[in-house]
């Protein structure tokens, strides 16, 4: 029988980069200017795409502020490291050398991606698809992102799996029908465990075997 590992989709901030102590300092920020009766709103929006963020904190009286938090939030960006994951380039170009494809699926917008793109001049190379915001009507939890990402790679739900950190990102891969490895970088290893099929640390803990014995598990 042929490897049933077809497919590797992963999100980006938390799982492919090491991003969220950054946000946690630029939303801690606008927290305290904008929400000072609110406690640690870095904590509250781990997860949320910026649209969800604005919906719930930053509407009515401080609805006009938005424009001046994504001029913020985009040179923020601009300047961030993107570091990667332990791990990570080790593991995707391991899958690669095997035939399995691979893909970002996040609600990044393509002007992140950019910035991306300058500090890592060989990202592109590392992955068969891109998806981000632009390529999504519905934002995770929702399953679209991922079964987009198998239908762009040309892959069944059941030969993908997804690599997430945040709540909403595990139940969308769950959503889809796919097996999940949850990362915990961002969240308790007991709270990702509870919509992950396996958690780890990072990525020196996973290797191309341990996602085929997953995929295997759930065909017996």
């Amino acid at each position: 029988m042929g490897n049933r590992f077809k497919a590797a989709l992963f999100d980006l901030d938390g799982v492919v980069f090491d991003t969220e102590k950054y946000y946690s300092e630029f939303w801690g920020q606008q927290g305290r200017e904008f929400h000072p009766e609110m406690r640690h709103l870095e904590q509250i929006i781990k997860g949320q795409t910026l649209t969800q963020i604005y919906d719930k904190y930053f509407s009515g009286g401080l609805e006009s502020k938005r424009g001046l938090i994504t001029r913020r939030l985009d040179e923020f960006e601009g300047n961030m490291p993107f570091e990667y994951i332990p791990g990570f380039e080790t593991f995707v170009k391991d899958l690669r050398a095997r035939g399995v494809k691979t893909a970002v699926v996040t609600s990044s917008n393509r002007k992140k991606m950019s910035a991306v793109y300058r500090r890592h001049n060989g990202f592109k190379l590392l992955f068969d698809a891109i998806l981000t915001a632009e390529d999504m009507e519905r934002s995770k939890p929702a399953p679209d992102c991922y079964l987009a990402a198998a239908k762009r790679l040309g892959v069944g739900v059941s030969e993908c799996v997804v690599f997430e950190d945040s709540i909403n990102g595990l139940k969308s891969g769950k959503a889809a029908g796919m097996k999940v490895v949850g990362l915990a970088t961002t969240n308790p290893a007991d709270a990702v465990g509870q919509f992950a099929d396996i958690v780890v640390d990072d990525f020196d803990a996973v290797s191309y075997a341990r996602c085929e014995d997953l995929l295997a598990s759930c065909m017996a």
